[in-house]
Formats: C-alpha cells, sequence, structure tokens
C-alpha cells in the first residue's frame, strides 16, 4: 500500500495520531510506527520538518502531511558499526544498502538516524559527507551544528584525506591517473593495484581522489576498462547478479576539531574487501 495525505489543522485539541486516525485506515499502533520511521512532517509557517513526537502540539493553521509506502517502511538496514566516539563527532562503518539521506517517506535506513538510535549517550547526528547506498566503509557523523560546519568546511577545500579500496575485473595496471570529466566537471582519482586473483582475474586496487563528484570512482574505473565488481551500473558483468558493489571507505585523516591534532582513522581489517575464495 502507498499514499500520501496532506491535512489543514483547525483546531488544538488533537494530537497527530489523532488526526492521521481519523483521516486514514491505519491504526494508532501503525501511525506511531510511521512517525518513527520519519514518514510524517509537519509545515509551520512556511518550515517543514518531520515529526515523530506523539504527542507533537499542534496549531491551527499548521498542515500535517504522511508519505505511507509499505515497501520502503517494512526495509531493515543492516547493523551500522561504531569505529570510534569522539564526543563531537564520530566515524562510523556504514554497511551495504545504509543510506545516507532519507526521503520524505522515511529516514529509518539512514545512517545519521541509526546514530541517533543507537549511540550512548544519544547526540543528534548530522552527515557532512555521503557514501552511495551500495558502497561500504568509514563515515564521519558530527553532533553539533557547528562541527558539522567544520567537517563541511574541510570537505570542501579538501582537506581530508580519503581512500579507498575496490575490487575491479581484469588486471590492473600497477597505477593509473584517470582525469576524465564527470557531469562537465573536472574530476581527478588515482588507482594502484595491491593484489591480483589470476583464477578470477580480478585486481584489488587503491584509490584515492582529488574532486568529489557523484559515482566518481565507479565511471572512472569502468572508463579504463576495469569496471568494479558488482556494480550494476557501470559494469555489465555486474547487471542482475547478486554480488554486492566492491567498494568500500578505508581510511580518513583531518585535524581534529576537537584538539587541532591530525586523526588518522583505518577500517578495520575484517571489515575491509577480499577475493572470494
Amino acid at each position: 500500500m502507498k499514499f500520501e495525505k496532506h491535512l489543514d489543522i483547525n483546531s488544538m485539541d488533537k494530537t497527530a495520531v489523532d488526526i492521521l486516525g481519523e483521516s486514514t485506515e491505519l491504526t494508532k499502533r501503525t501511525i506511531k510506527q510511521v512517525m518513527a520511521k520519519g514518514a510524517v512532517w509537519l509545515t509551520r509557517n512556511n518550515s517543514t520538518q518531520r515529526i515523530r513526537r506523539v504527542d507533537k502540539a499542534l496549531r491551527p493553521g499548521d498542515n500535517l502531511h504522511i508519505y505511507f509506502d509499505q515497501t520502503i517502511l517494512d526495509k531493515q538496514p543492516n547493523n551500522a558499526l561504531l569505529i570510534a566516539d569522539e564526543r563531537l563527532y564520530s566515524i562510523w562503518y556504514k554497511p551495504y544498502g545504509m543510506l545516507c539521506q532519507g526521503s520524505k517517506w522515511g529516514d529509518h535506513c539512514t545512517i545519521n538516524r541509526w546514530v541517533e538510535k543507537t549511540l550512548k549517550p544519544q547526540r543528534p547526528a548530522f552527515i557532512v559527507h555521503r557514501l552511495d547506498r551500495a558502497a561500504t566503509g568509514l563515515i564521519i557523523i558530527a553532533h553539533q551544528k557547528k562541527i558539522a560546519a567544520y567537517f563541511s568546511n574541510l570537505f570542501q577545500c579538501r582537506e581530508i584525506e580519503k581512500k579507498y579500496q575496490a575490487i575491479v575485473d581484469g588486471a590492473f595496471p600497477v597505477e593509473i591517473k584517470l582525469t576524465s570529466e564527470i557531469d562537465n566537471k573536472p574530476a581527478r582519482s588515482y588507482a594502484e593495484c595491491i593484489g591480483f586473483n589470476p583464477t578470477t582475474n580480478q585486481s584489488l586496487v587503491d584509490v584515492t581522489i582529488d574532486t568529489g563528484r557523484k559515482h566518481q570512482i565507479r565511471q572512472h574505473l569502468s572508463e579504463a576498462g576495469f569496471p568494479i565488481v558488482g556494480d550494476r551500473l557501470y559494469n555489465q558483468k555486474g547487471q542482475g547478479g547478486d554480488v554486492d558493489l566492491c567498494l568500500t571507505s578505508c581510511y580518513l585523516s583531518f585535524i581534529s576539531p576537537i584538539d587541532g591534532v591530525k586523526k588518522s582513522y583505518l577500517l578495520p581489517k575484517n571489515l575491509r574487501l577480499k577475493f572470494e575464495t
């Protein structure tokens, strides 16, 4: 079942759960679950935000919105893993399928919502950079708006060192520089072969990037003739396959906003890519 409703609020004597219960066929228990998963929104004074509190006070002139998609609401994210808790920010391992951005239909499968619900003590969680849904690896979560702004500035000024690993089809050269434009914008990637499996004709490569274009690593490697294993967008061999995208963020290094000391984070070995045996 999938639907959306937009309701004008004319009184102050009912909660969002009451109004949605009267206006839909959903039970109050289901509505509370939908709210918790981020699919109910409130517009007030030209500002629209998710609401999760079942006792949120409503006012005349408000607009209540519900976006119900059973398929999306039924999805369950894989568990993200805490790598380091630095109090004002934390480093996490994002698993395959977990999102970095929600939609109007919900946000319960996003990394920041996972962090808000599981990190102790509880703190707000702000996304400062993204990984593709199909990619895995290290991601930074800020816990204050000013810390999020600090990291956003570091990324914009290219002052965060990022390293990735990928498994690609073919025997990769020792080292290669990739500079083809993406979406008519400059893009630079550097890849180095660190392993080769002759049985599967696949290579393990280290990748660093100077720019952060959408799908940059995936496009560059594919264009070079070495598409990433499991890439359903840029690897014809991967179309319709059941292999997850073999791309992971494995290293982050930057000046900490807490003490000005350079911090480095390396993905644990058990979470890194390895050849199938």
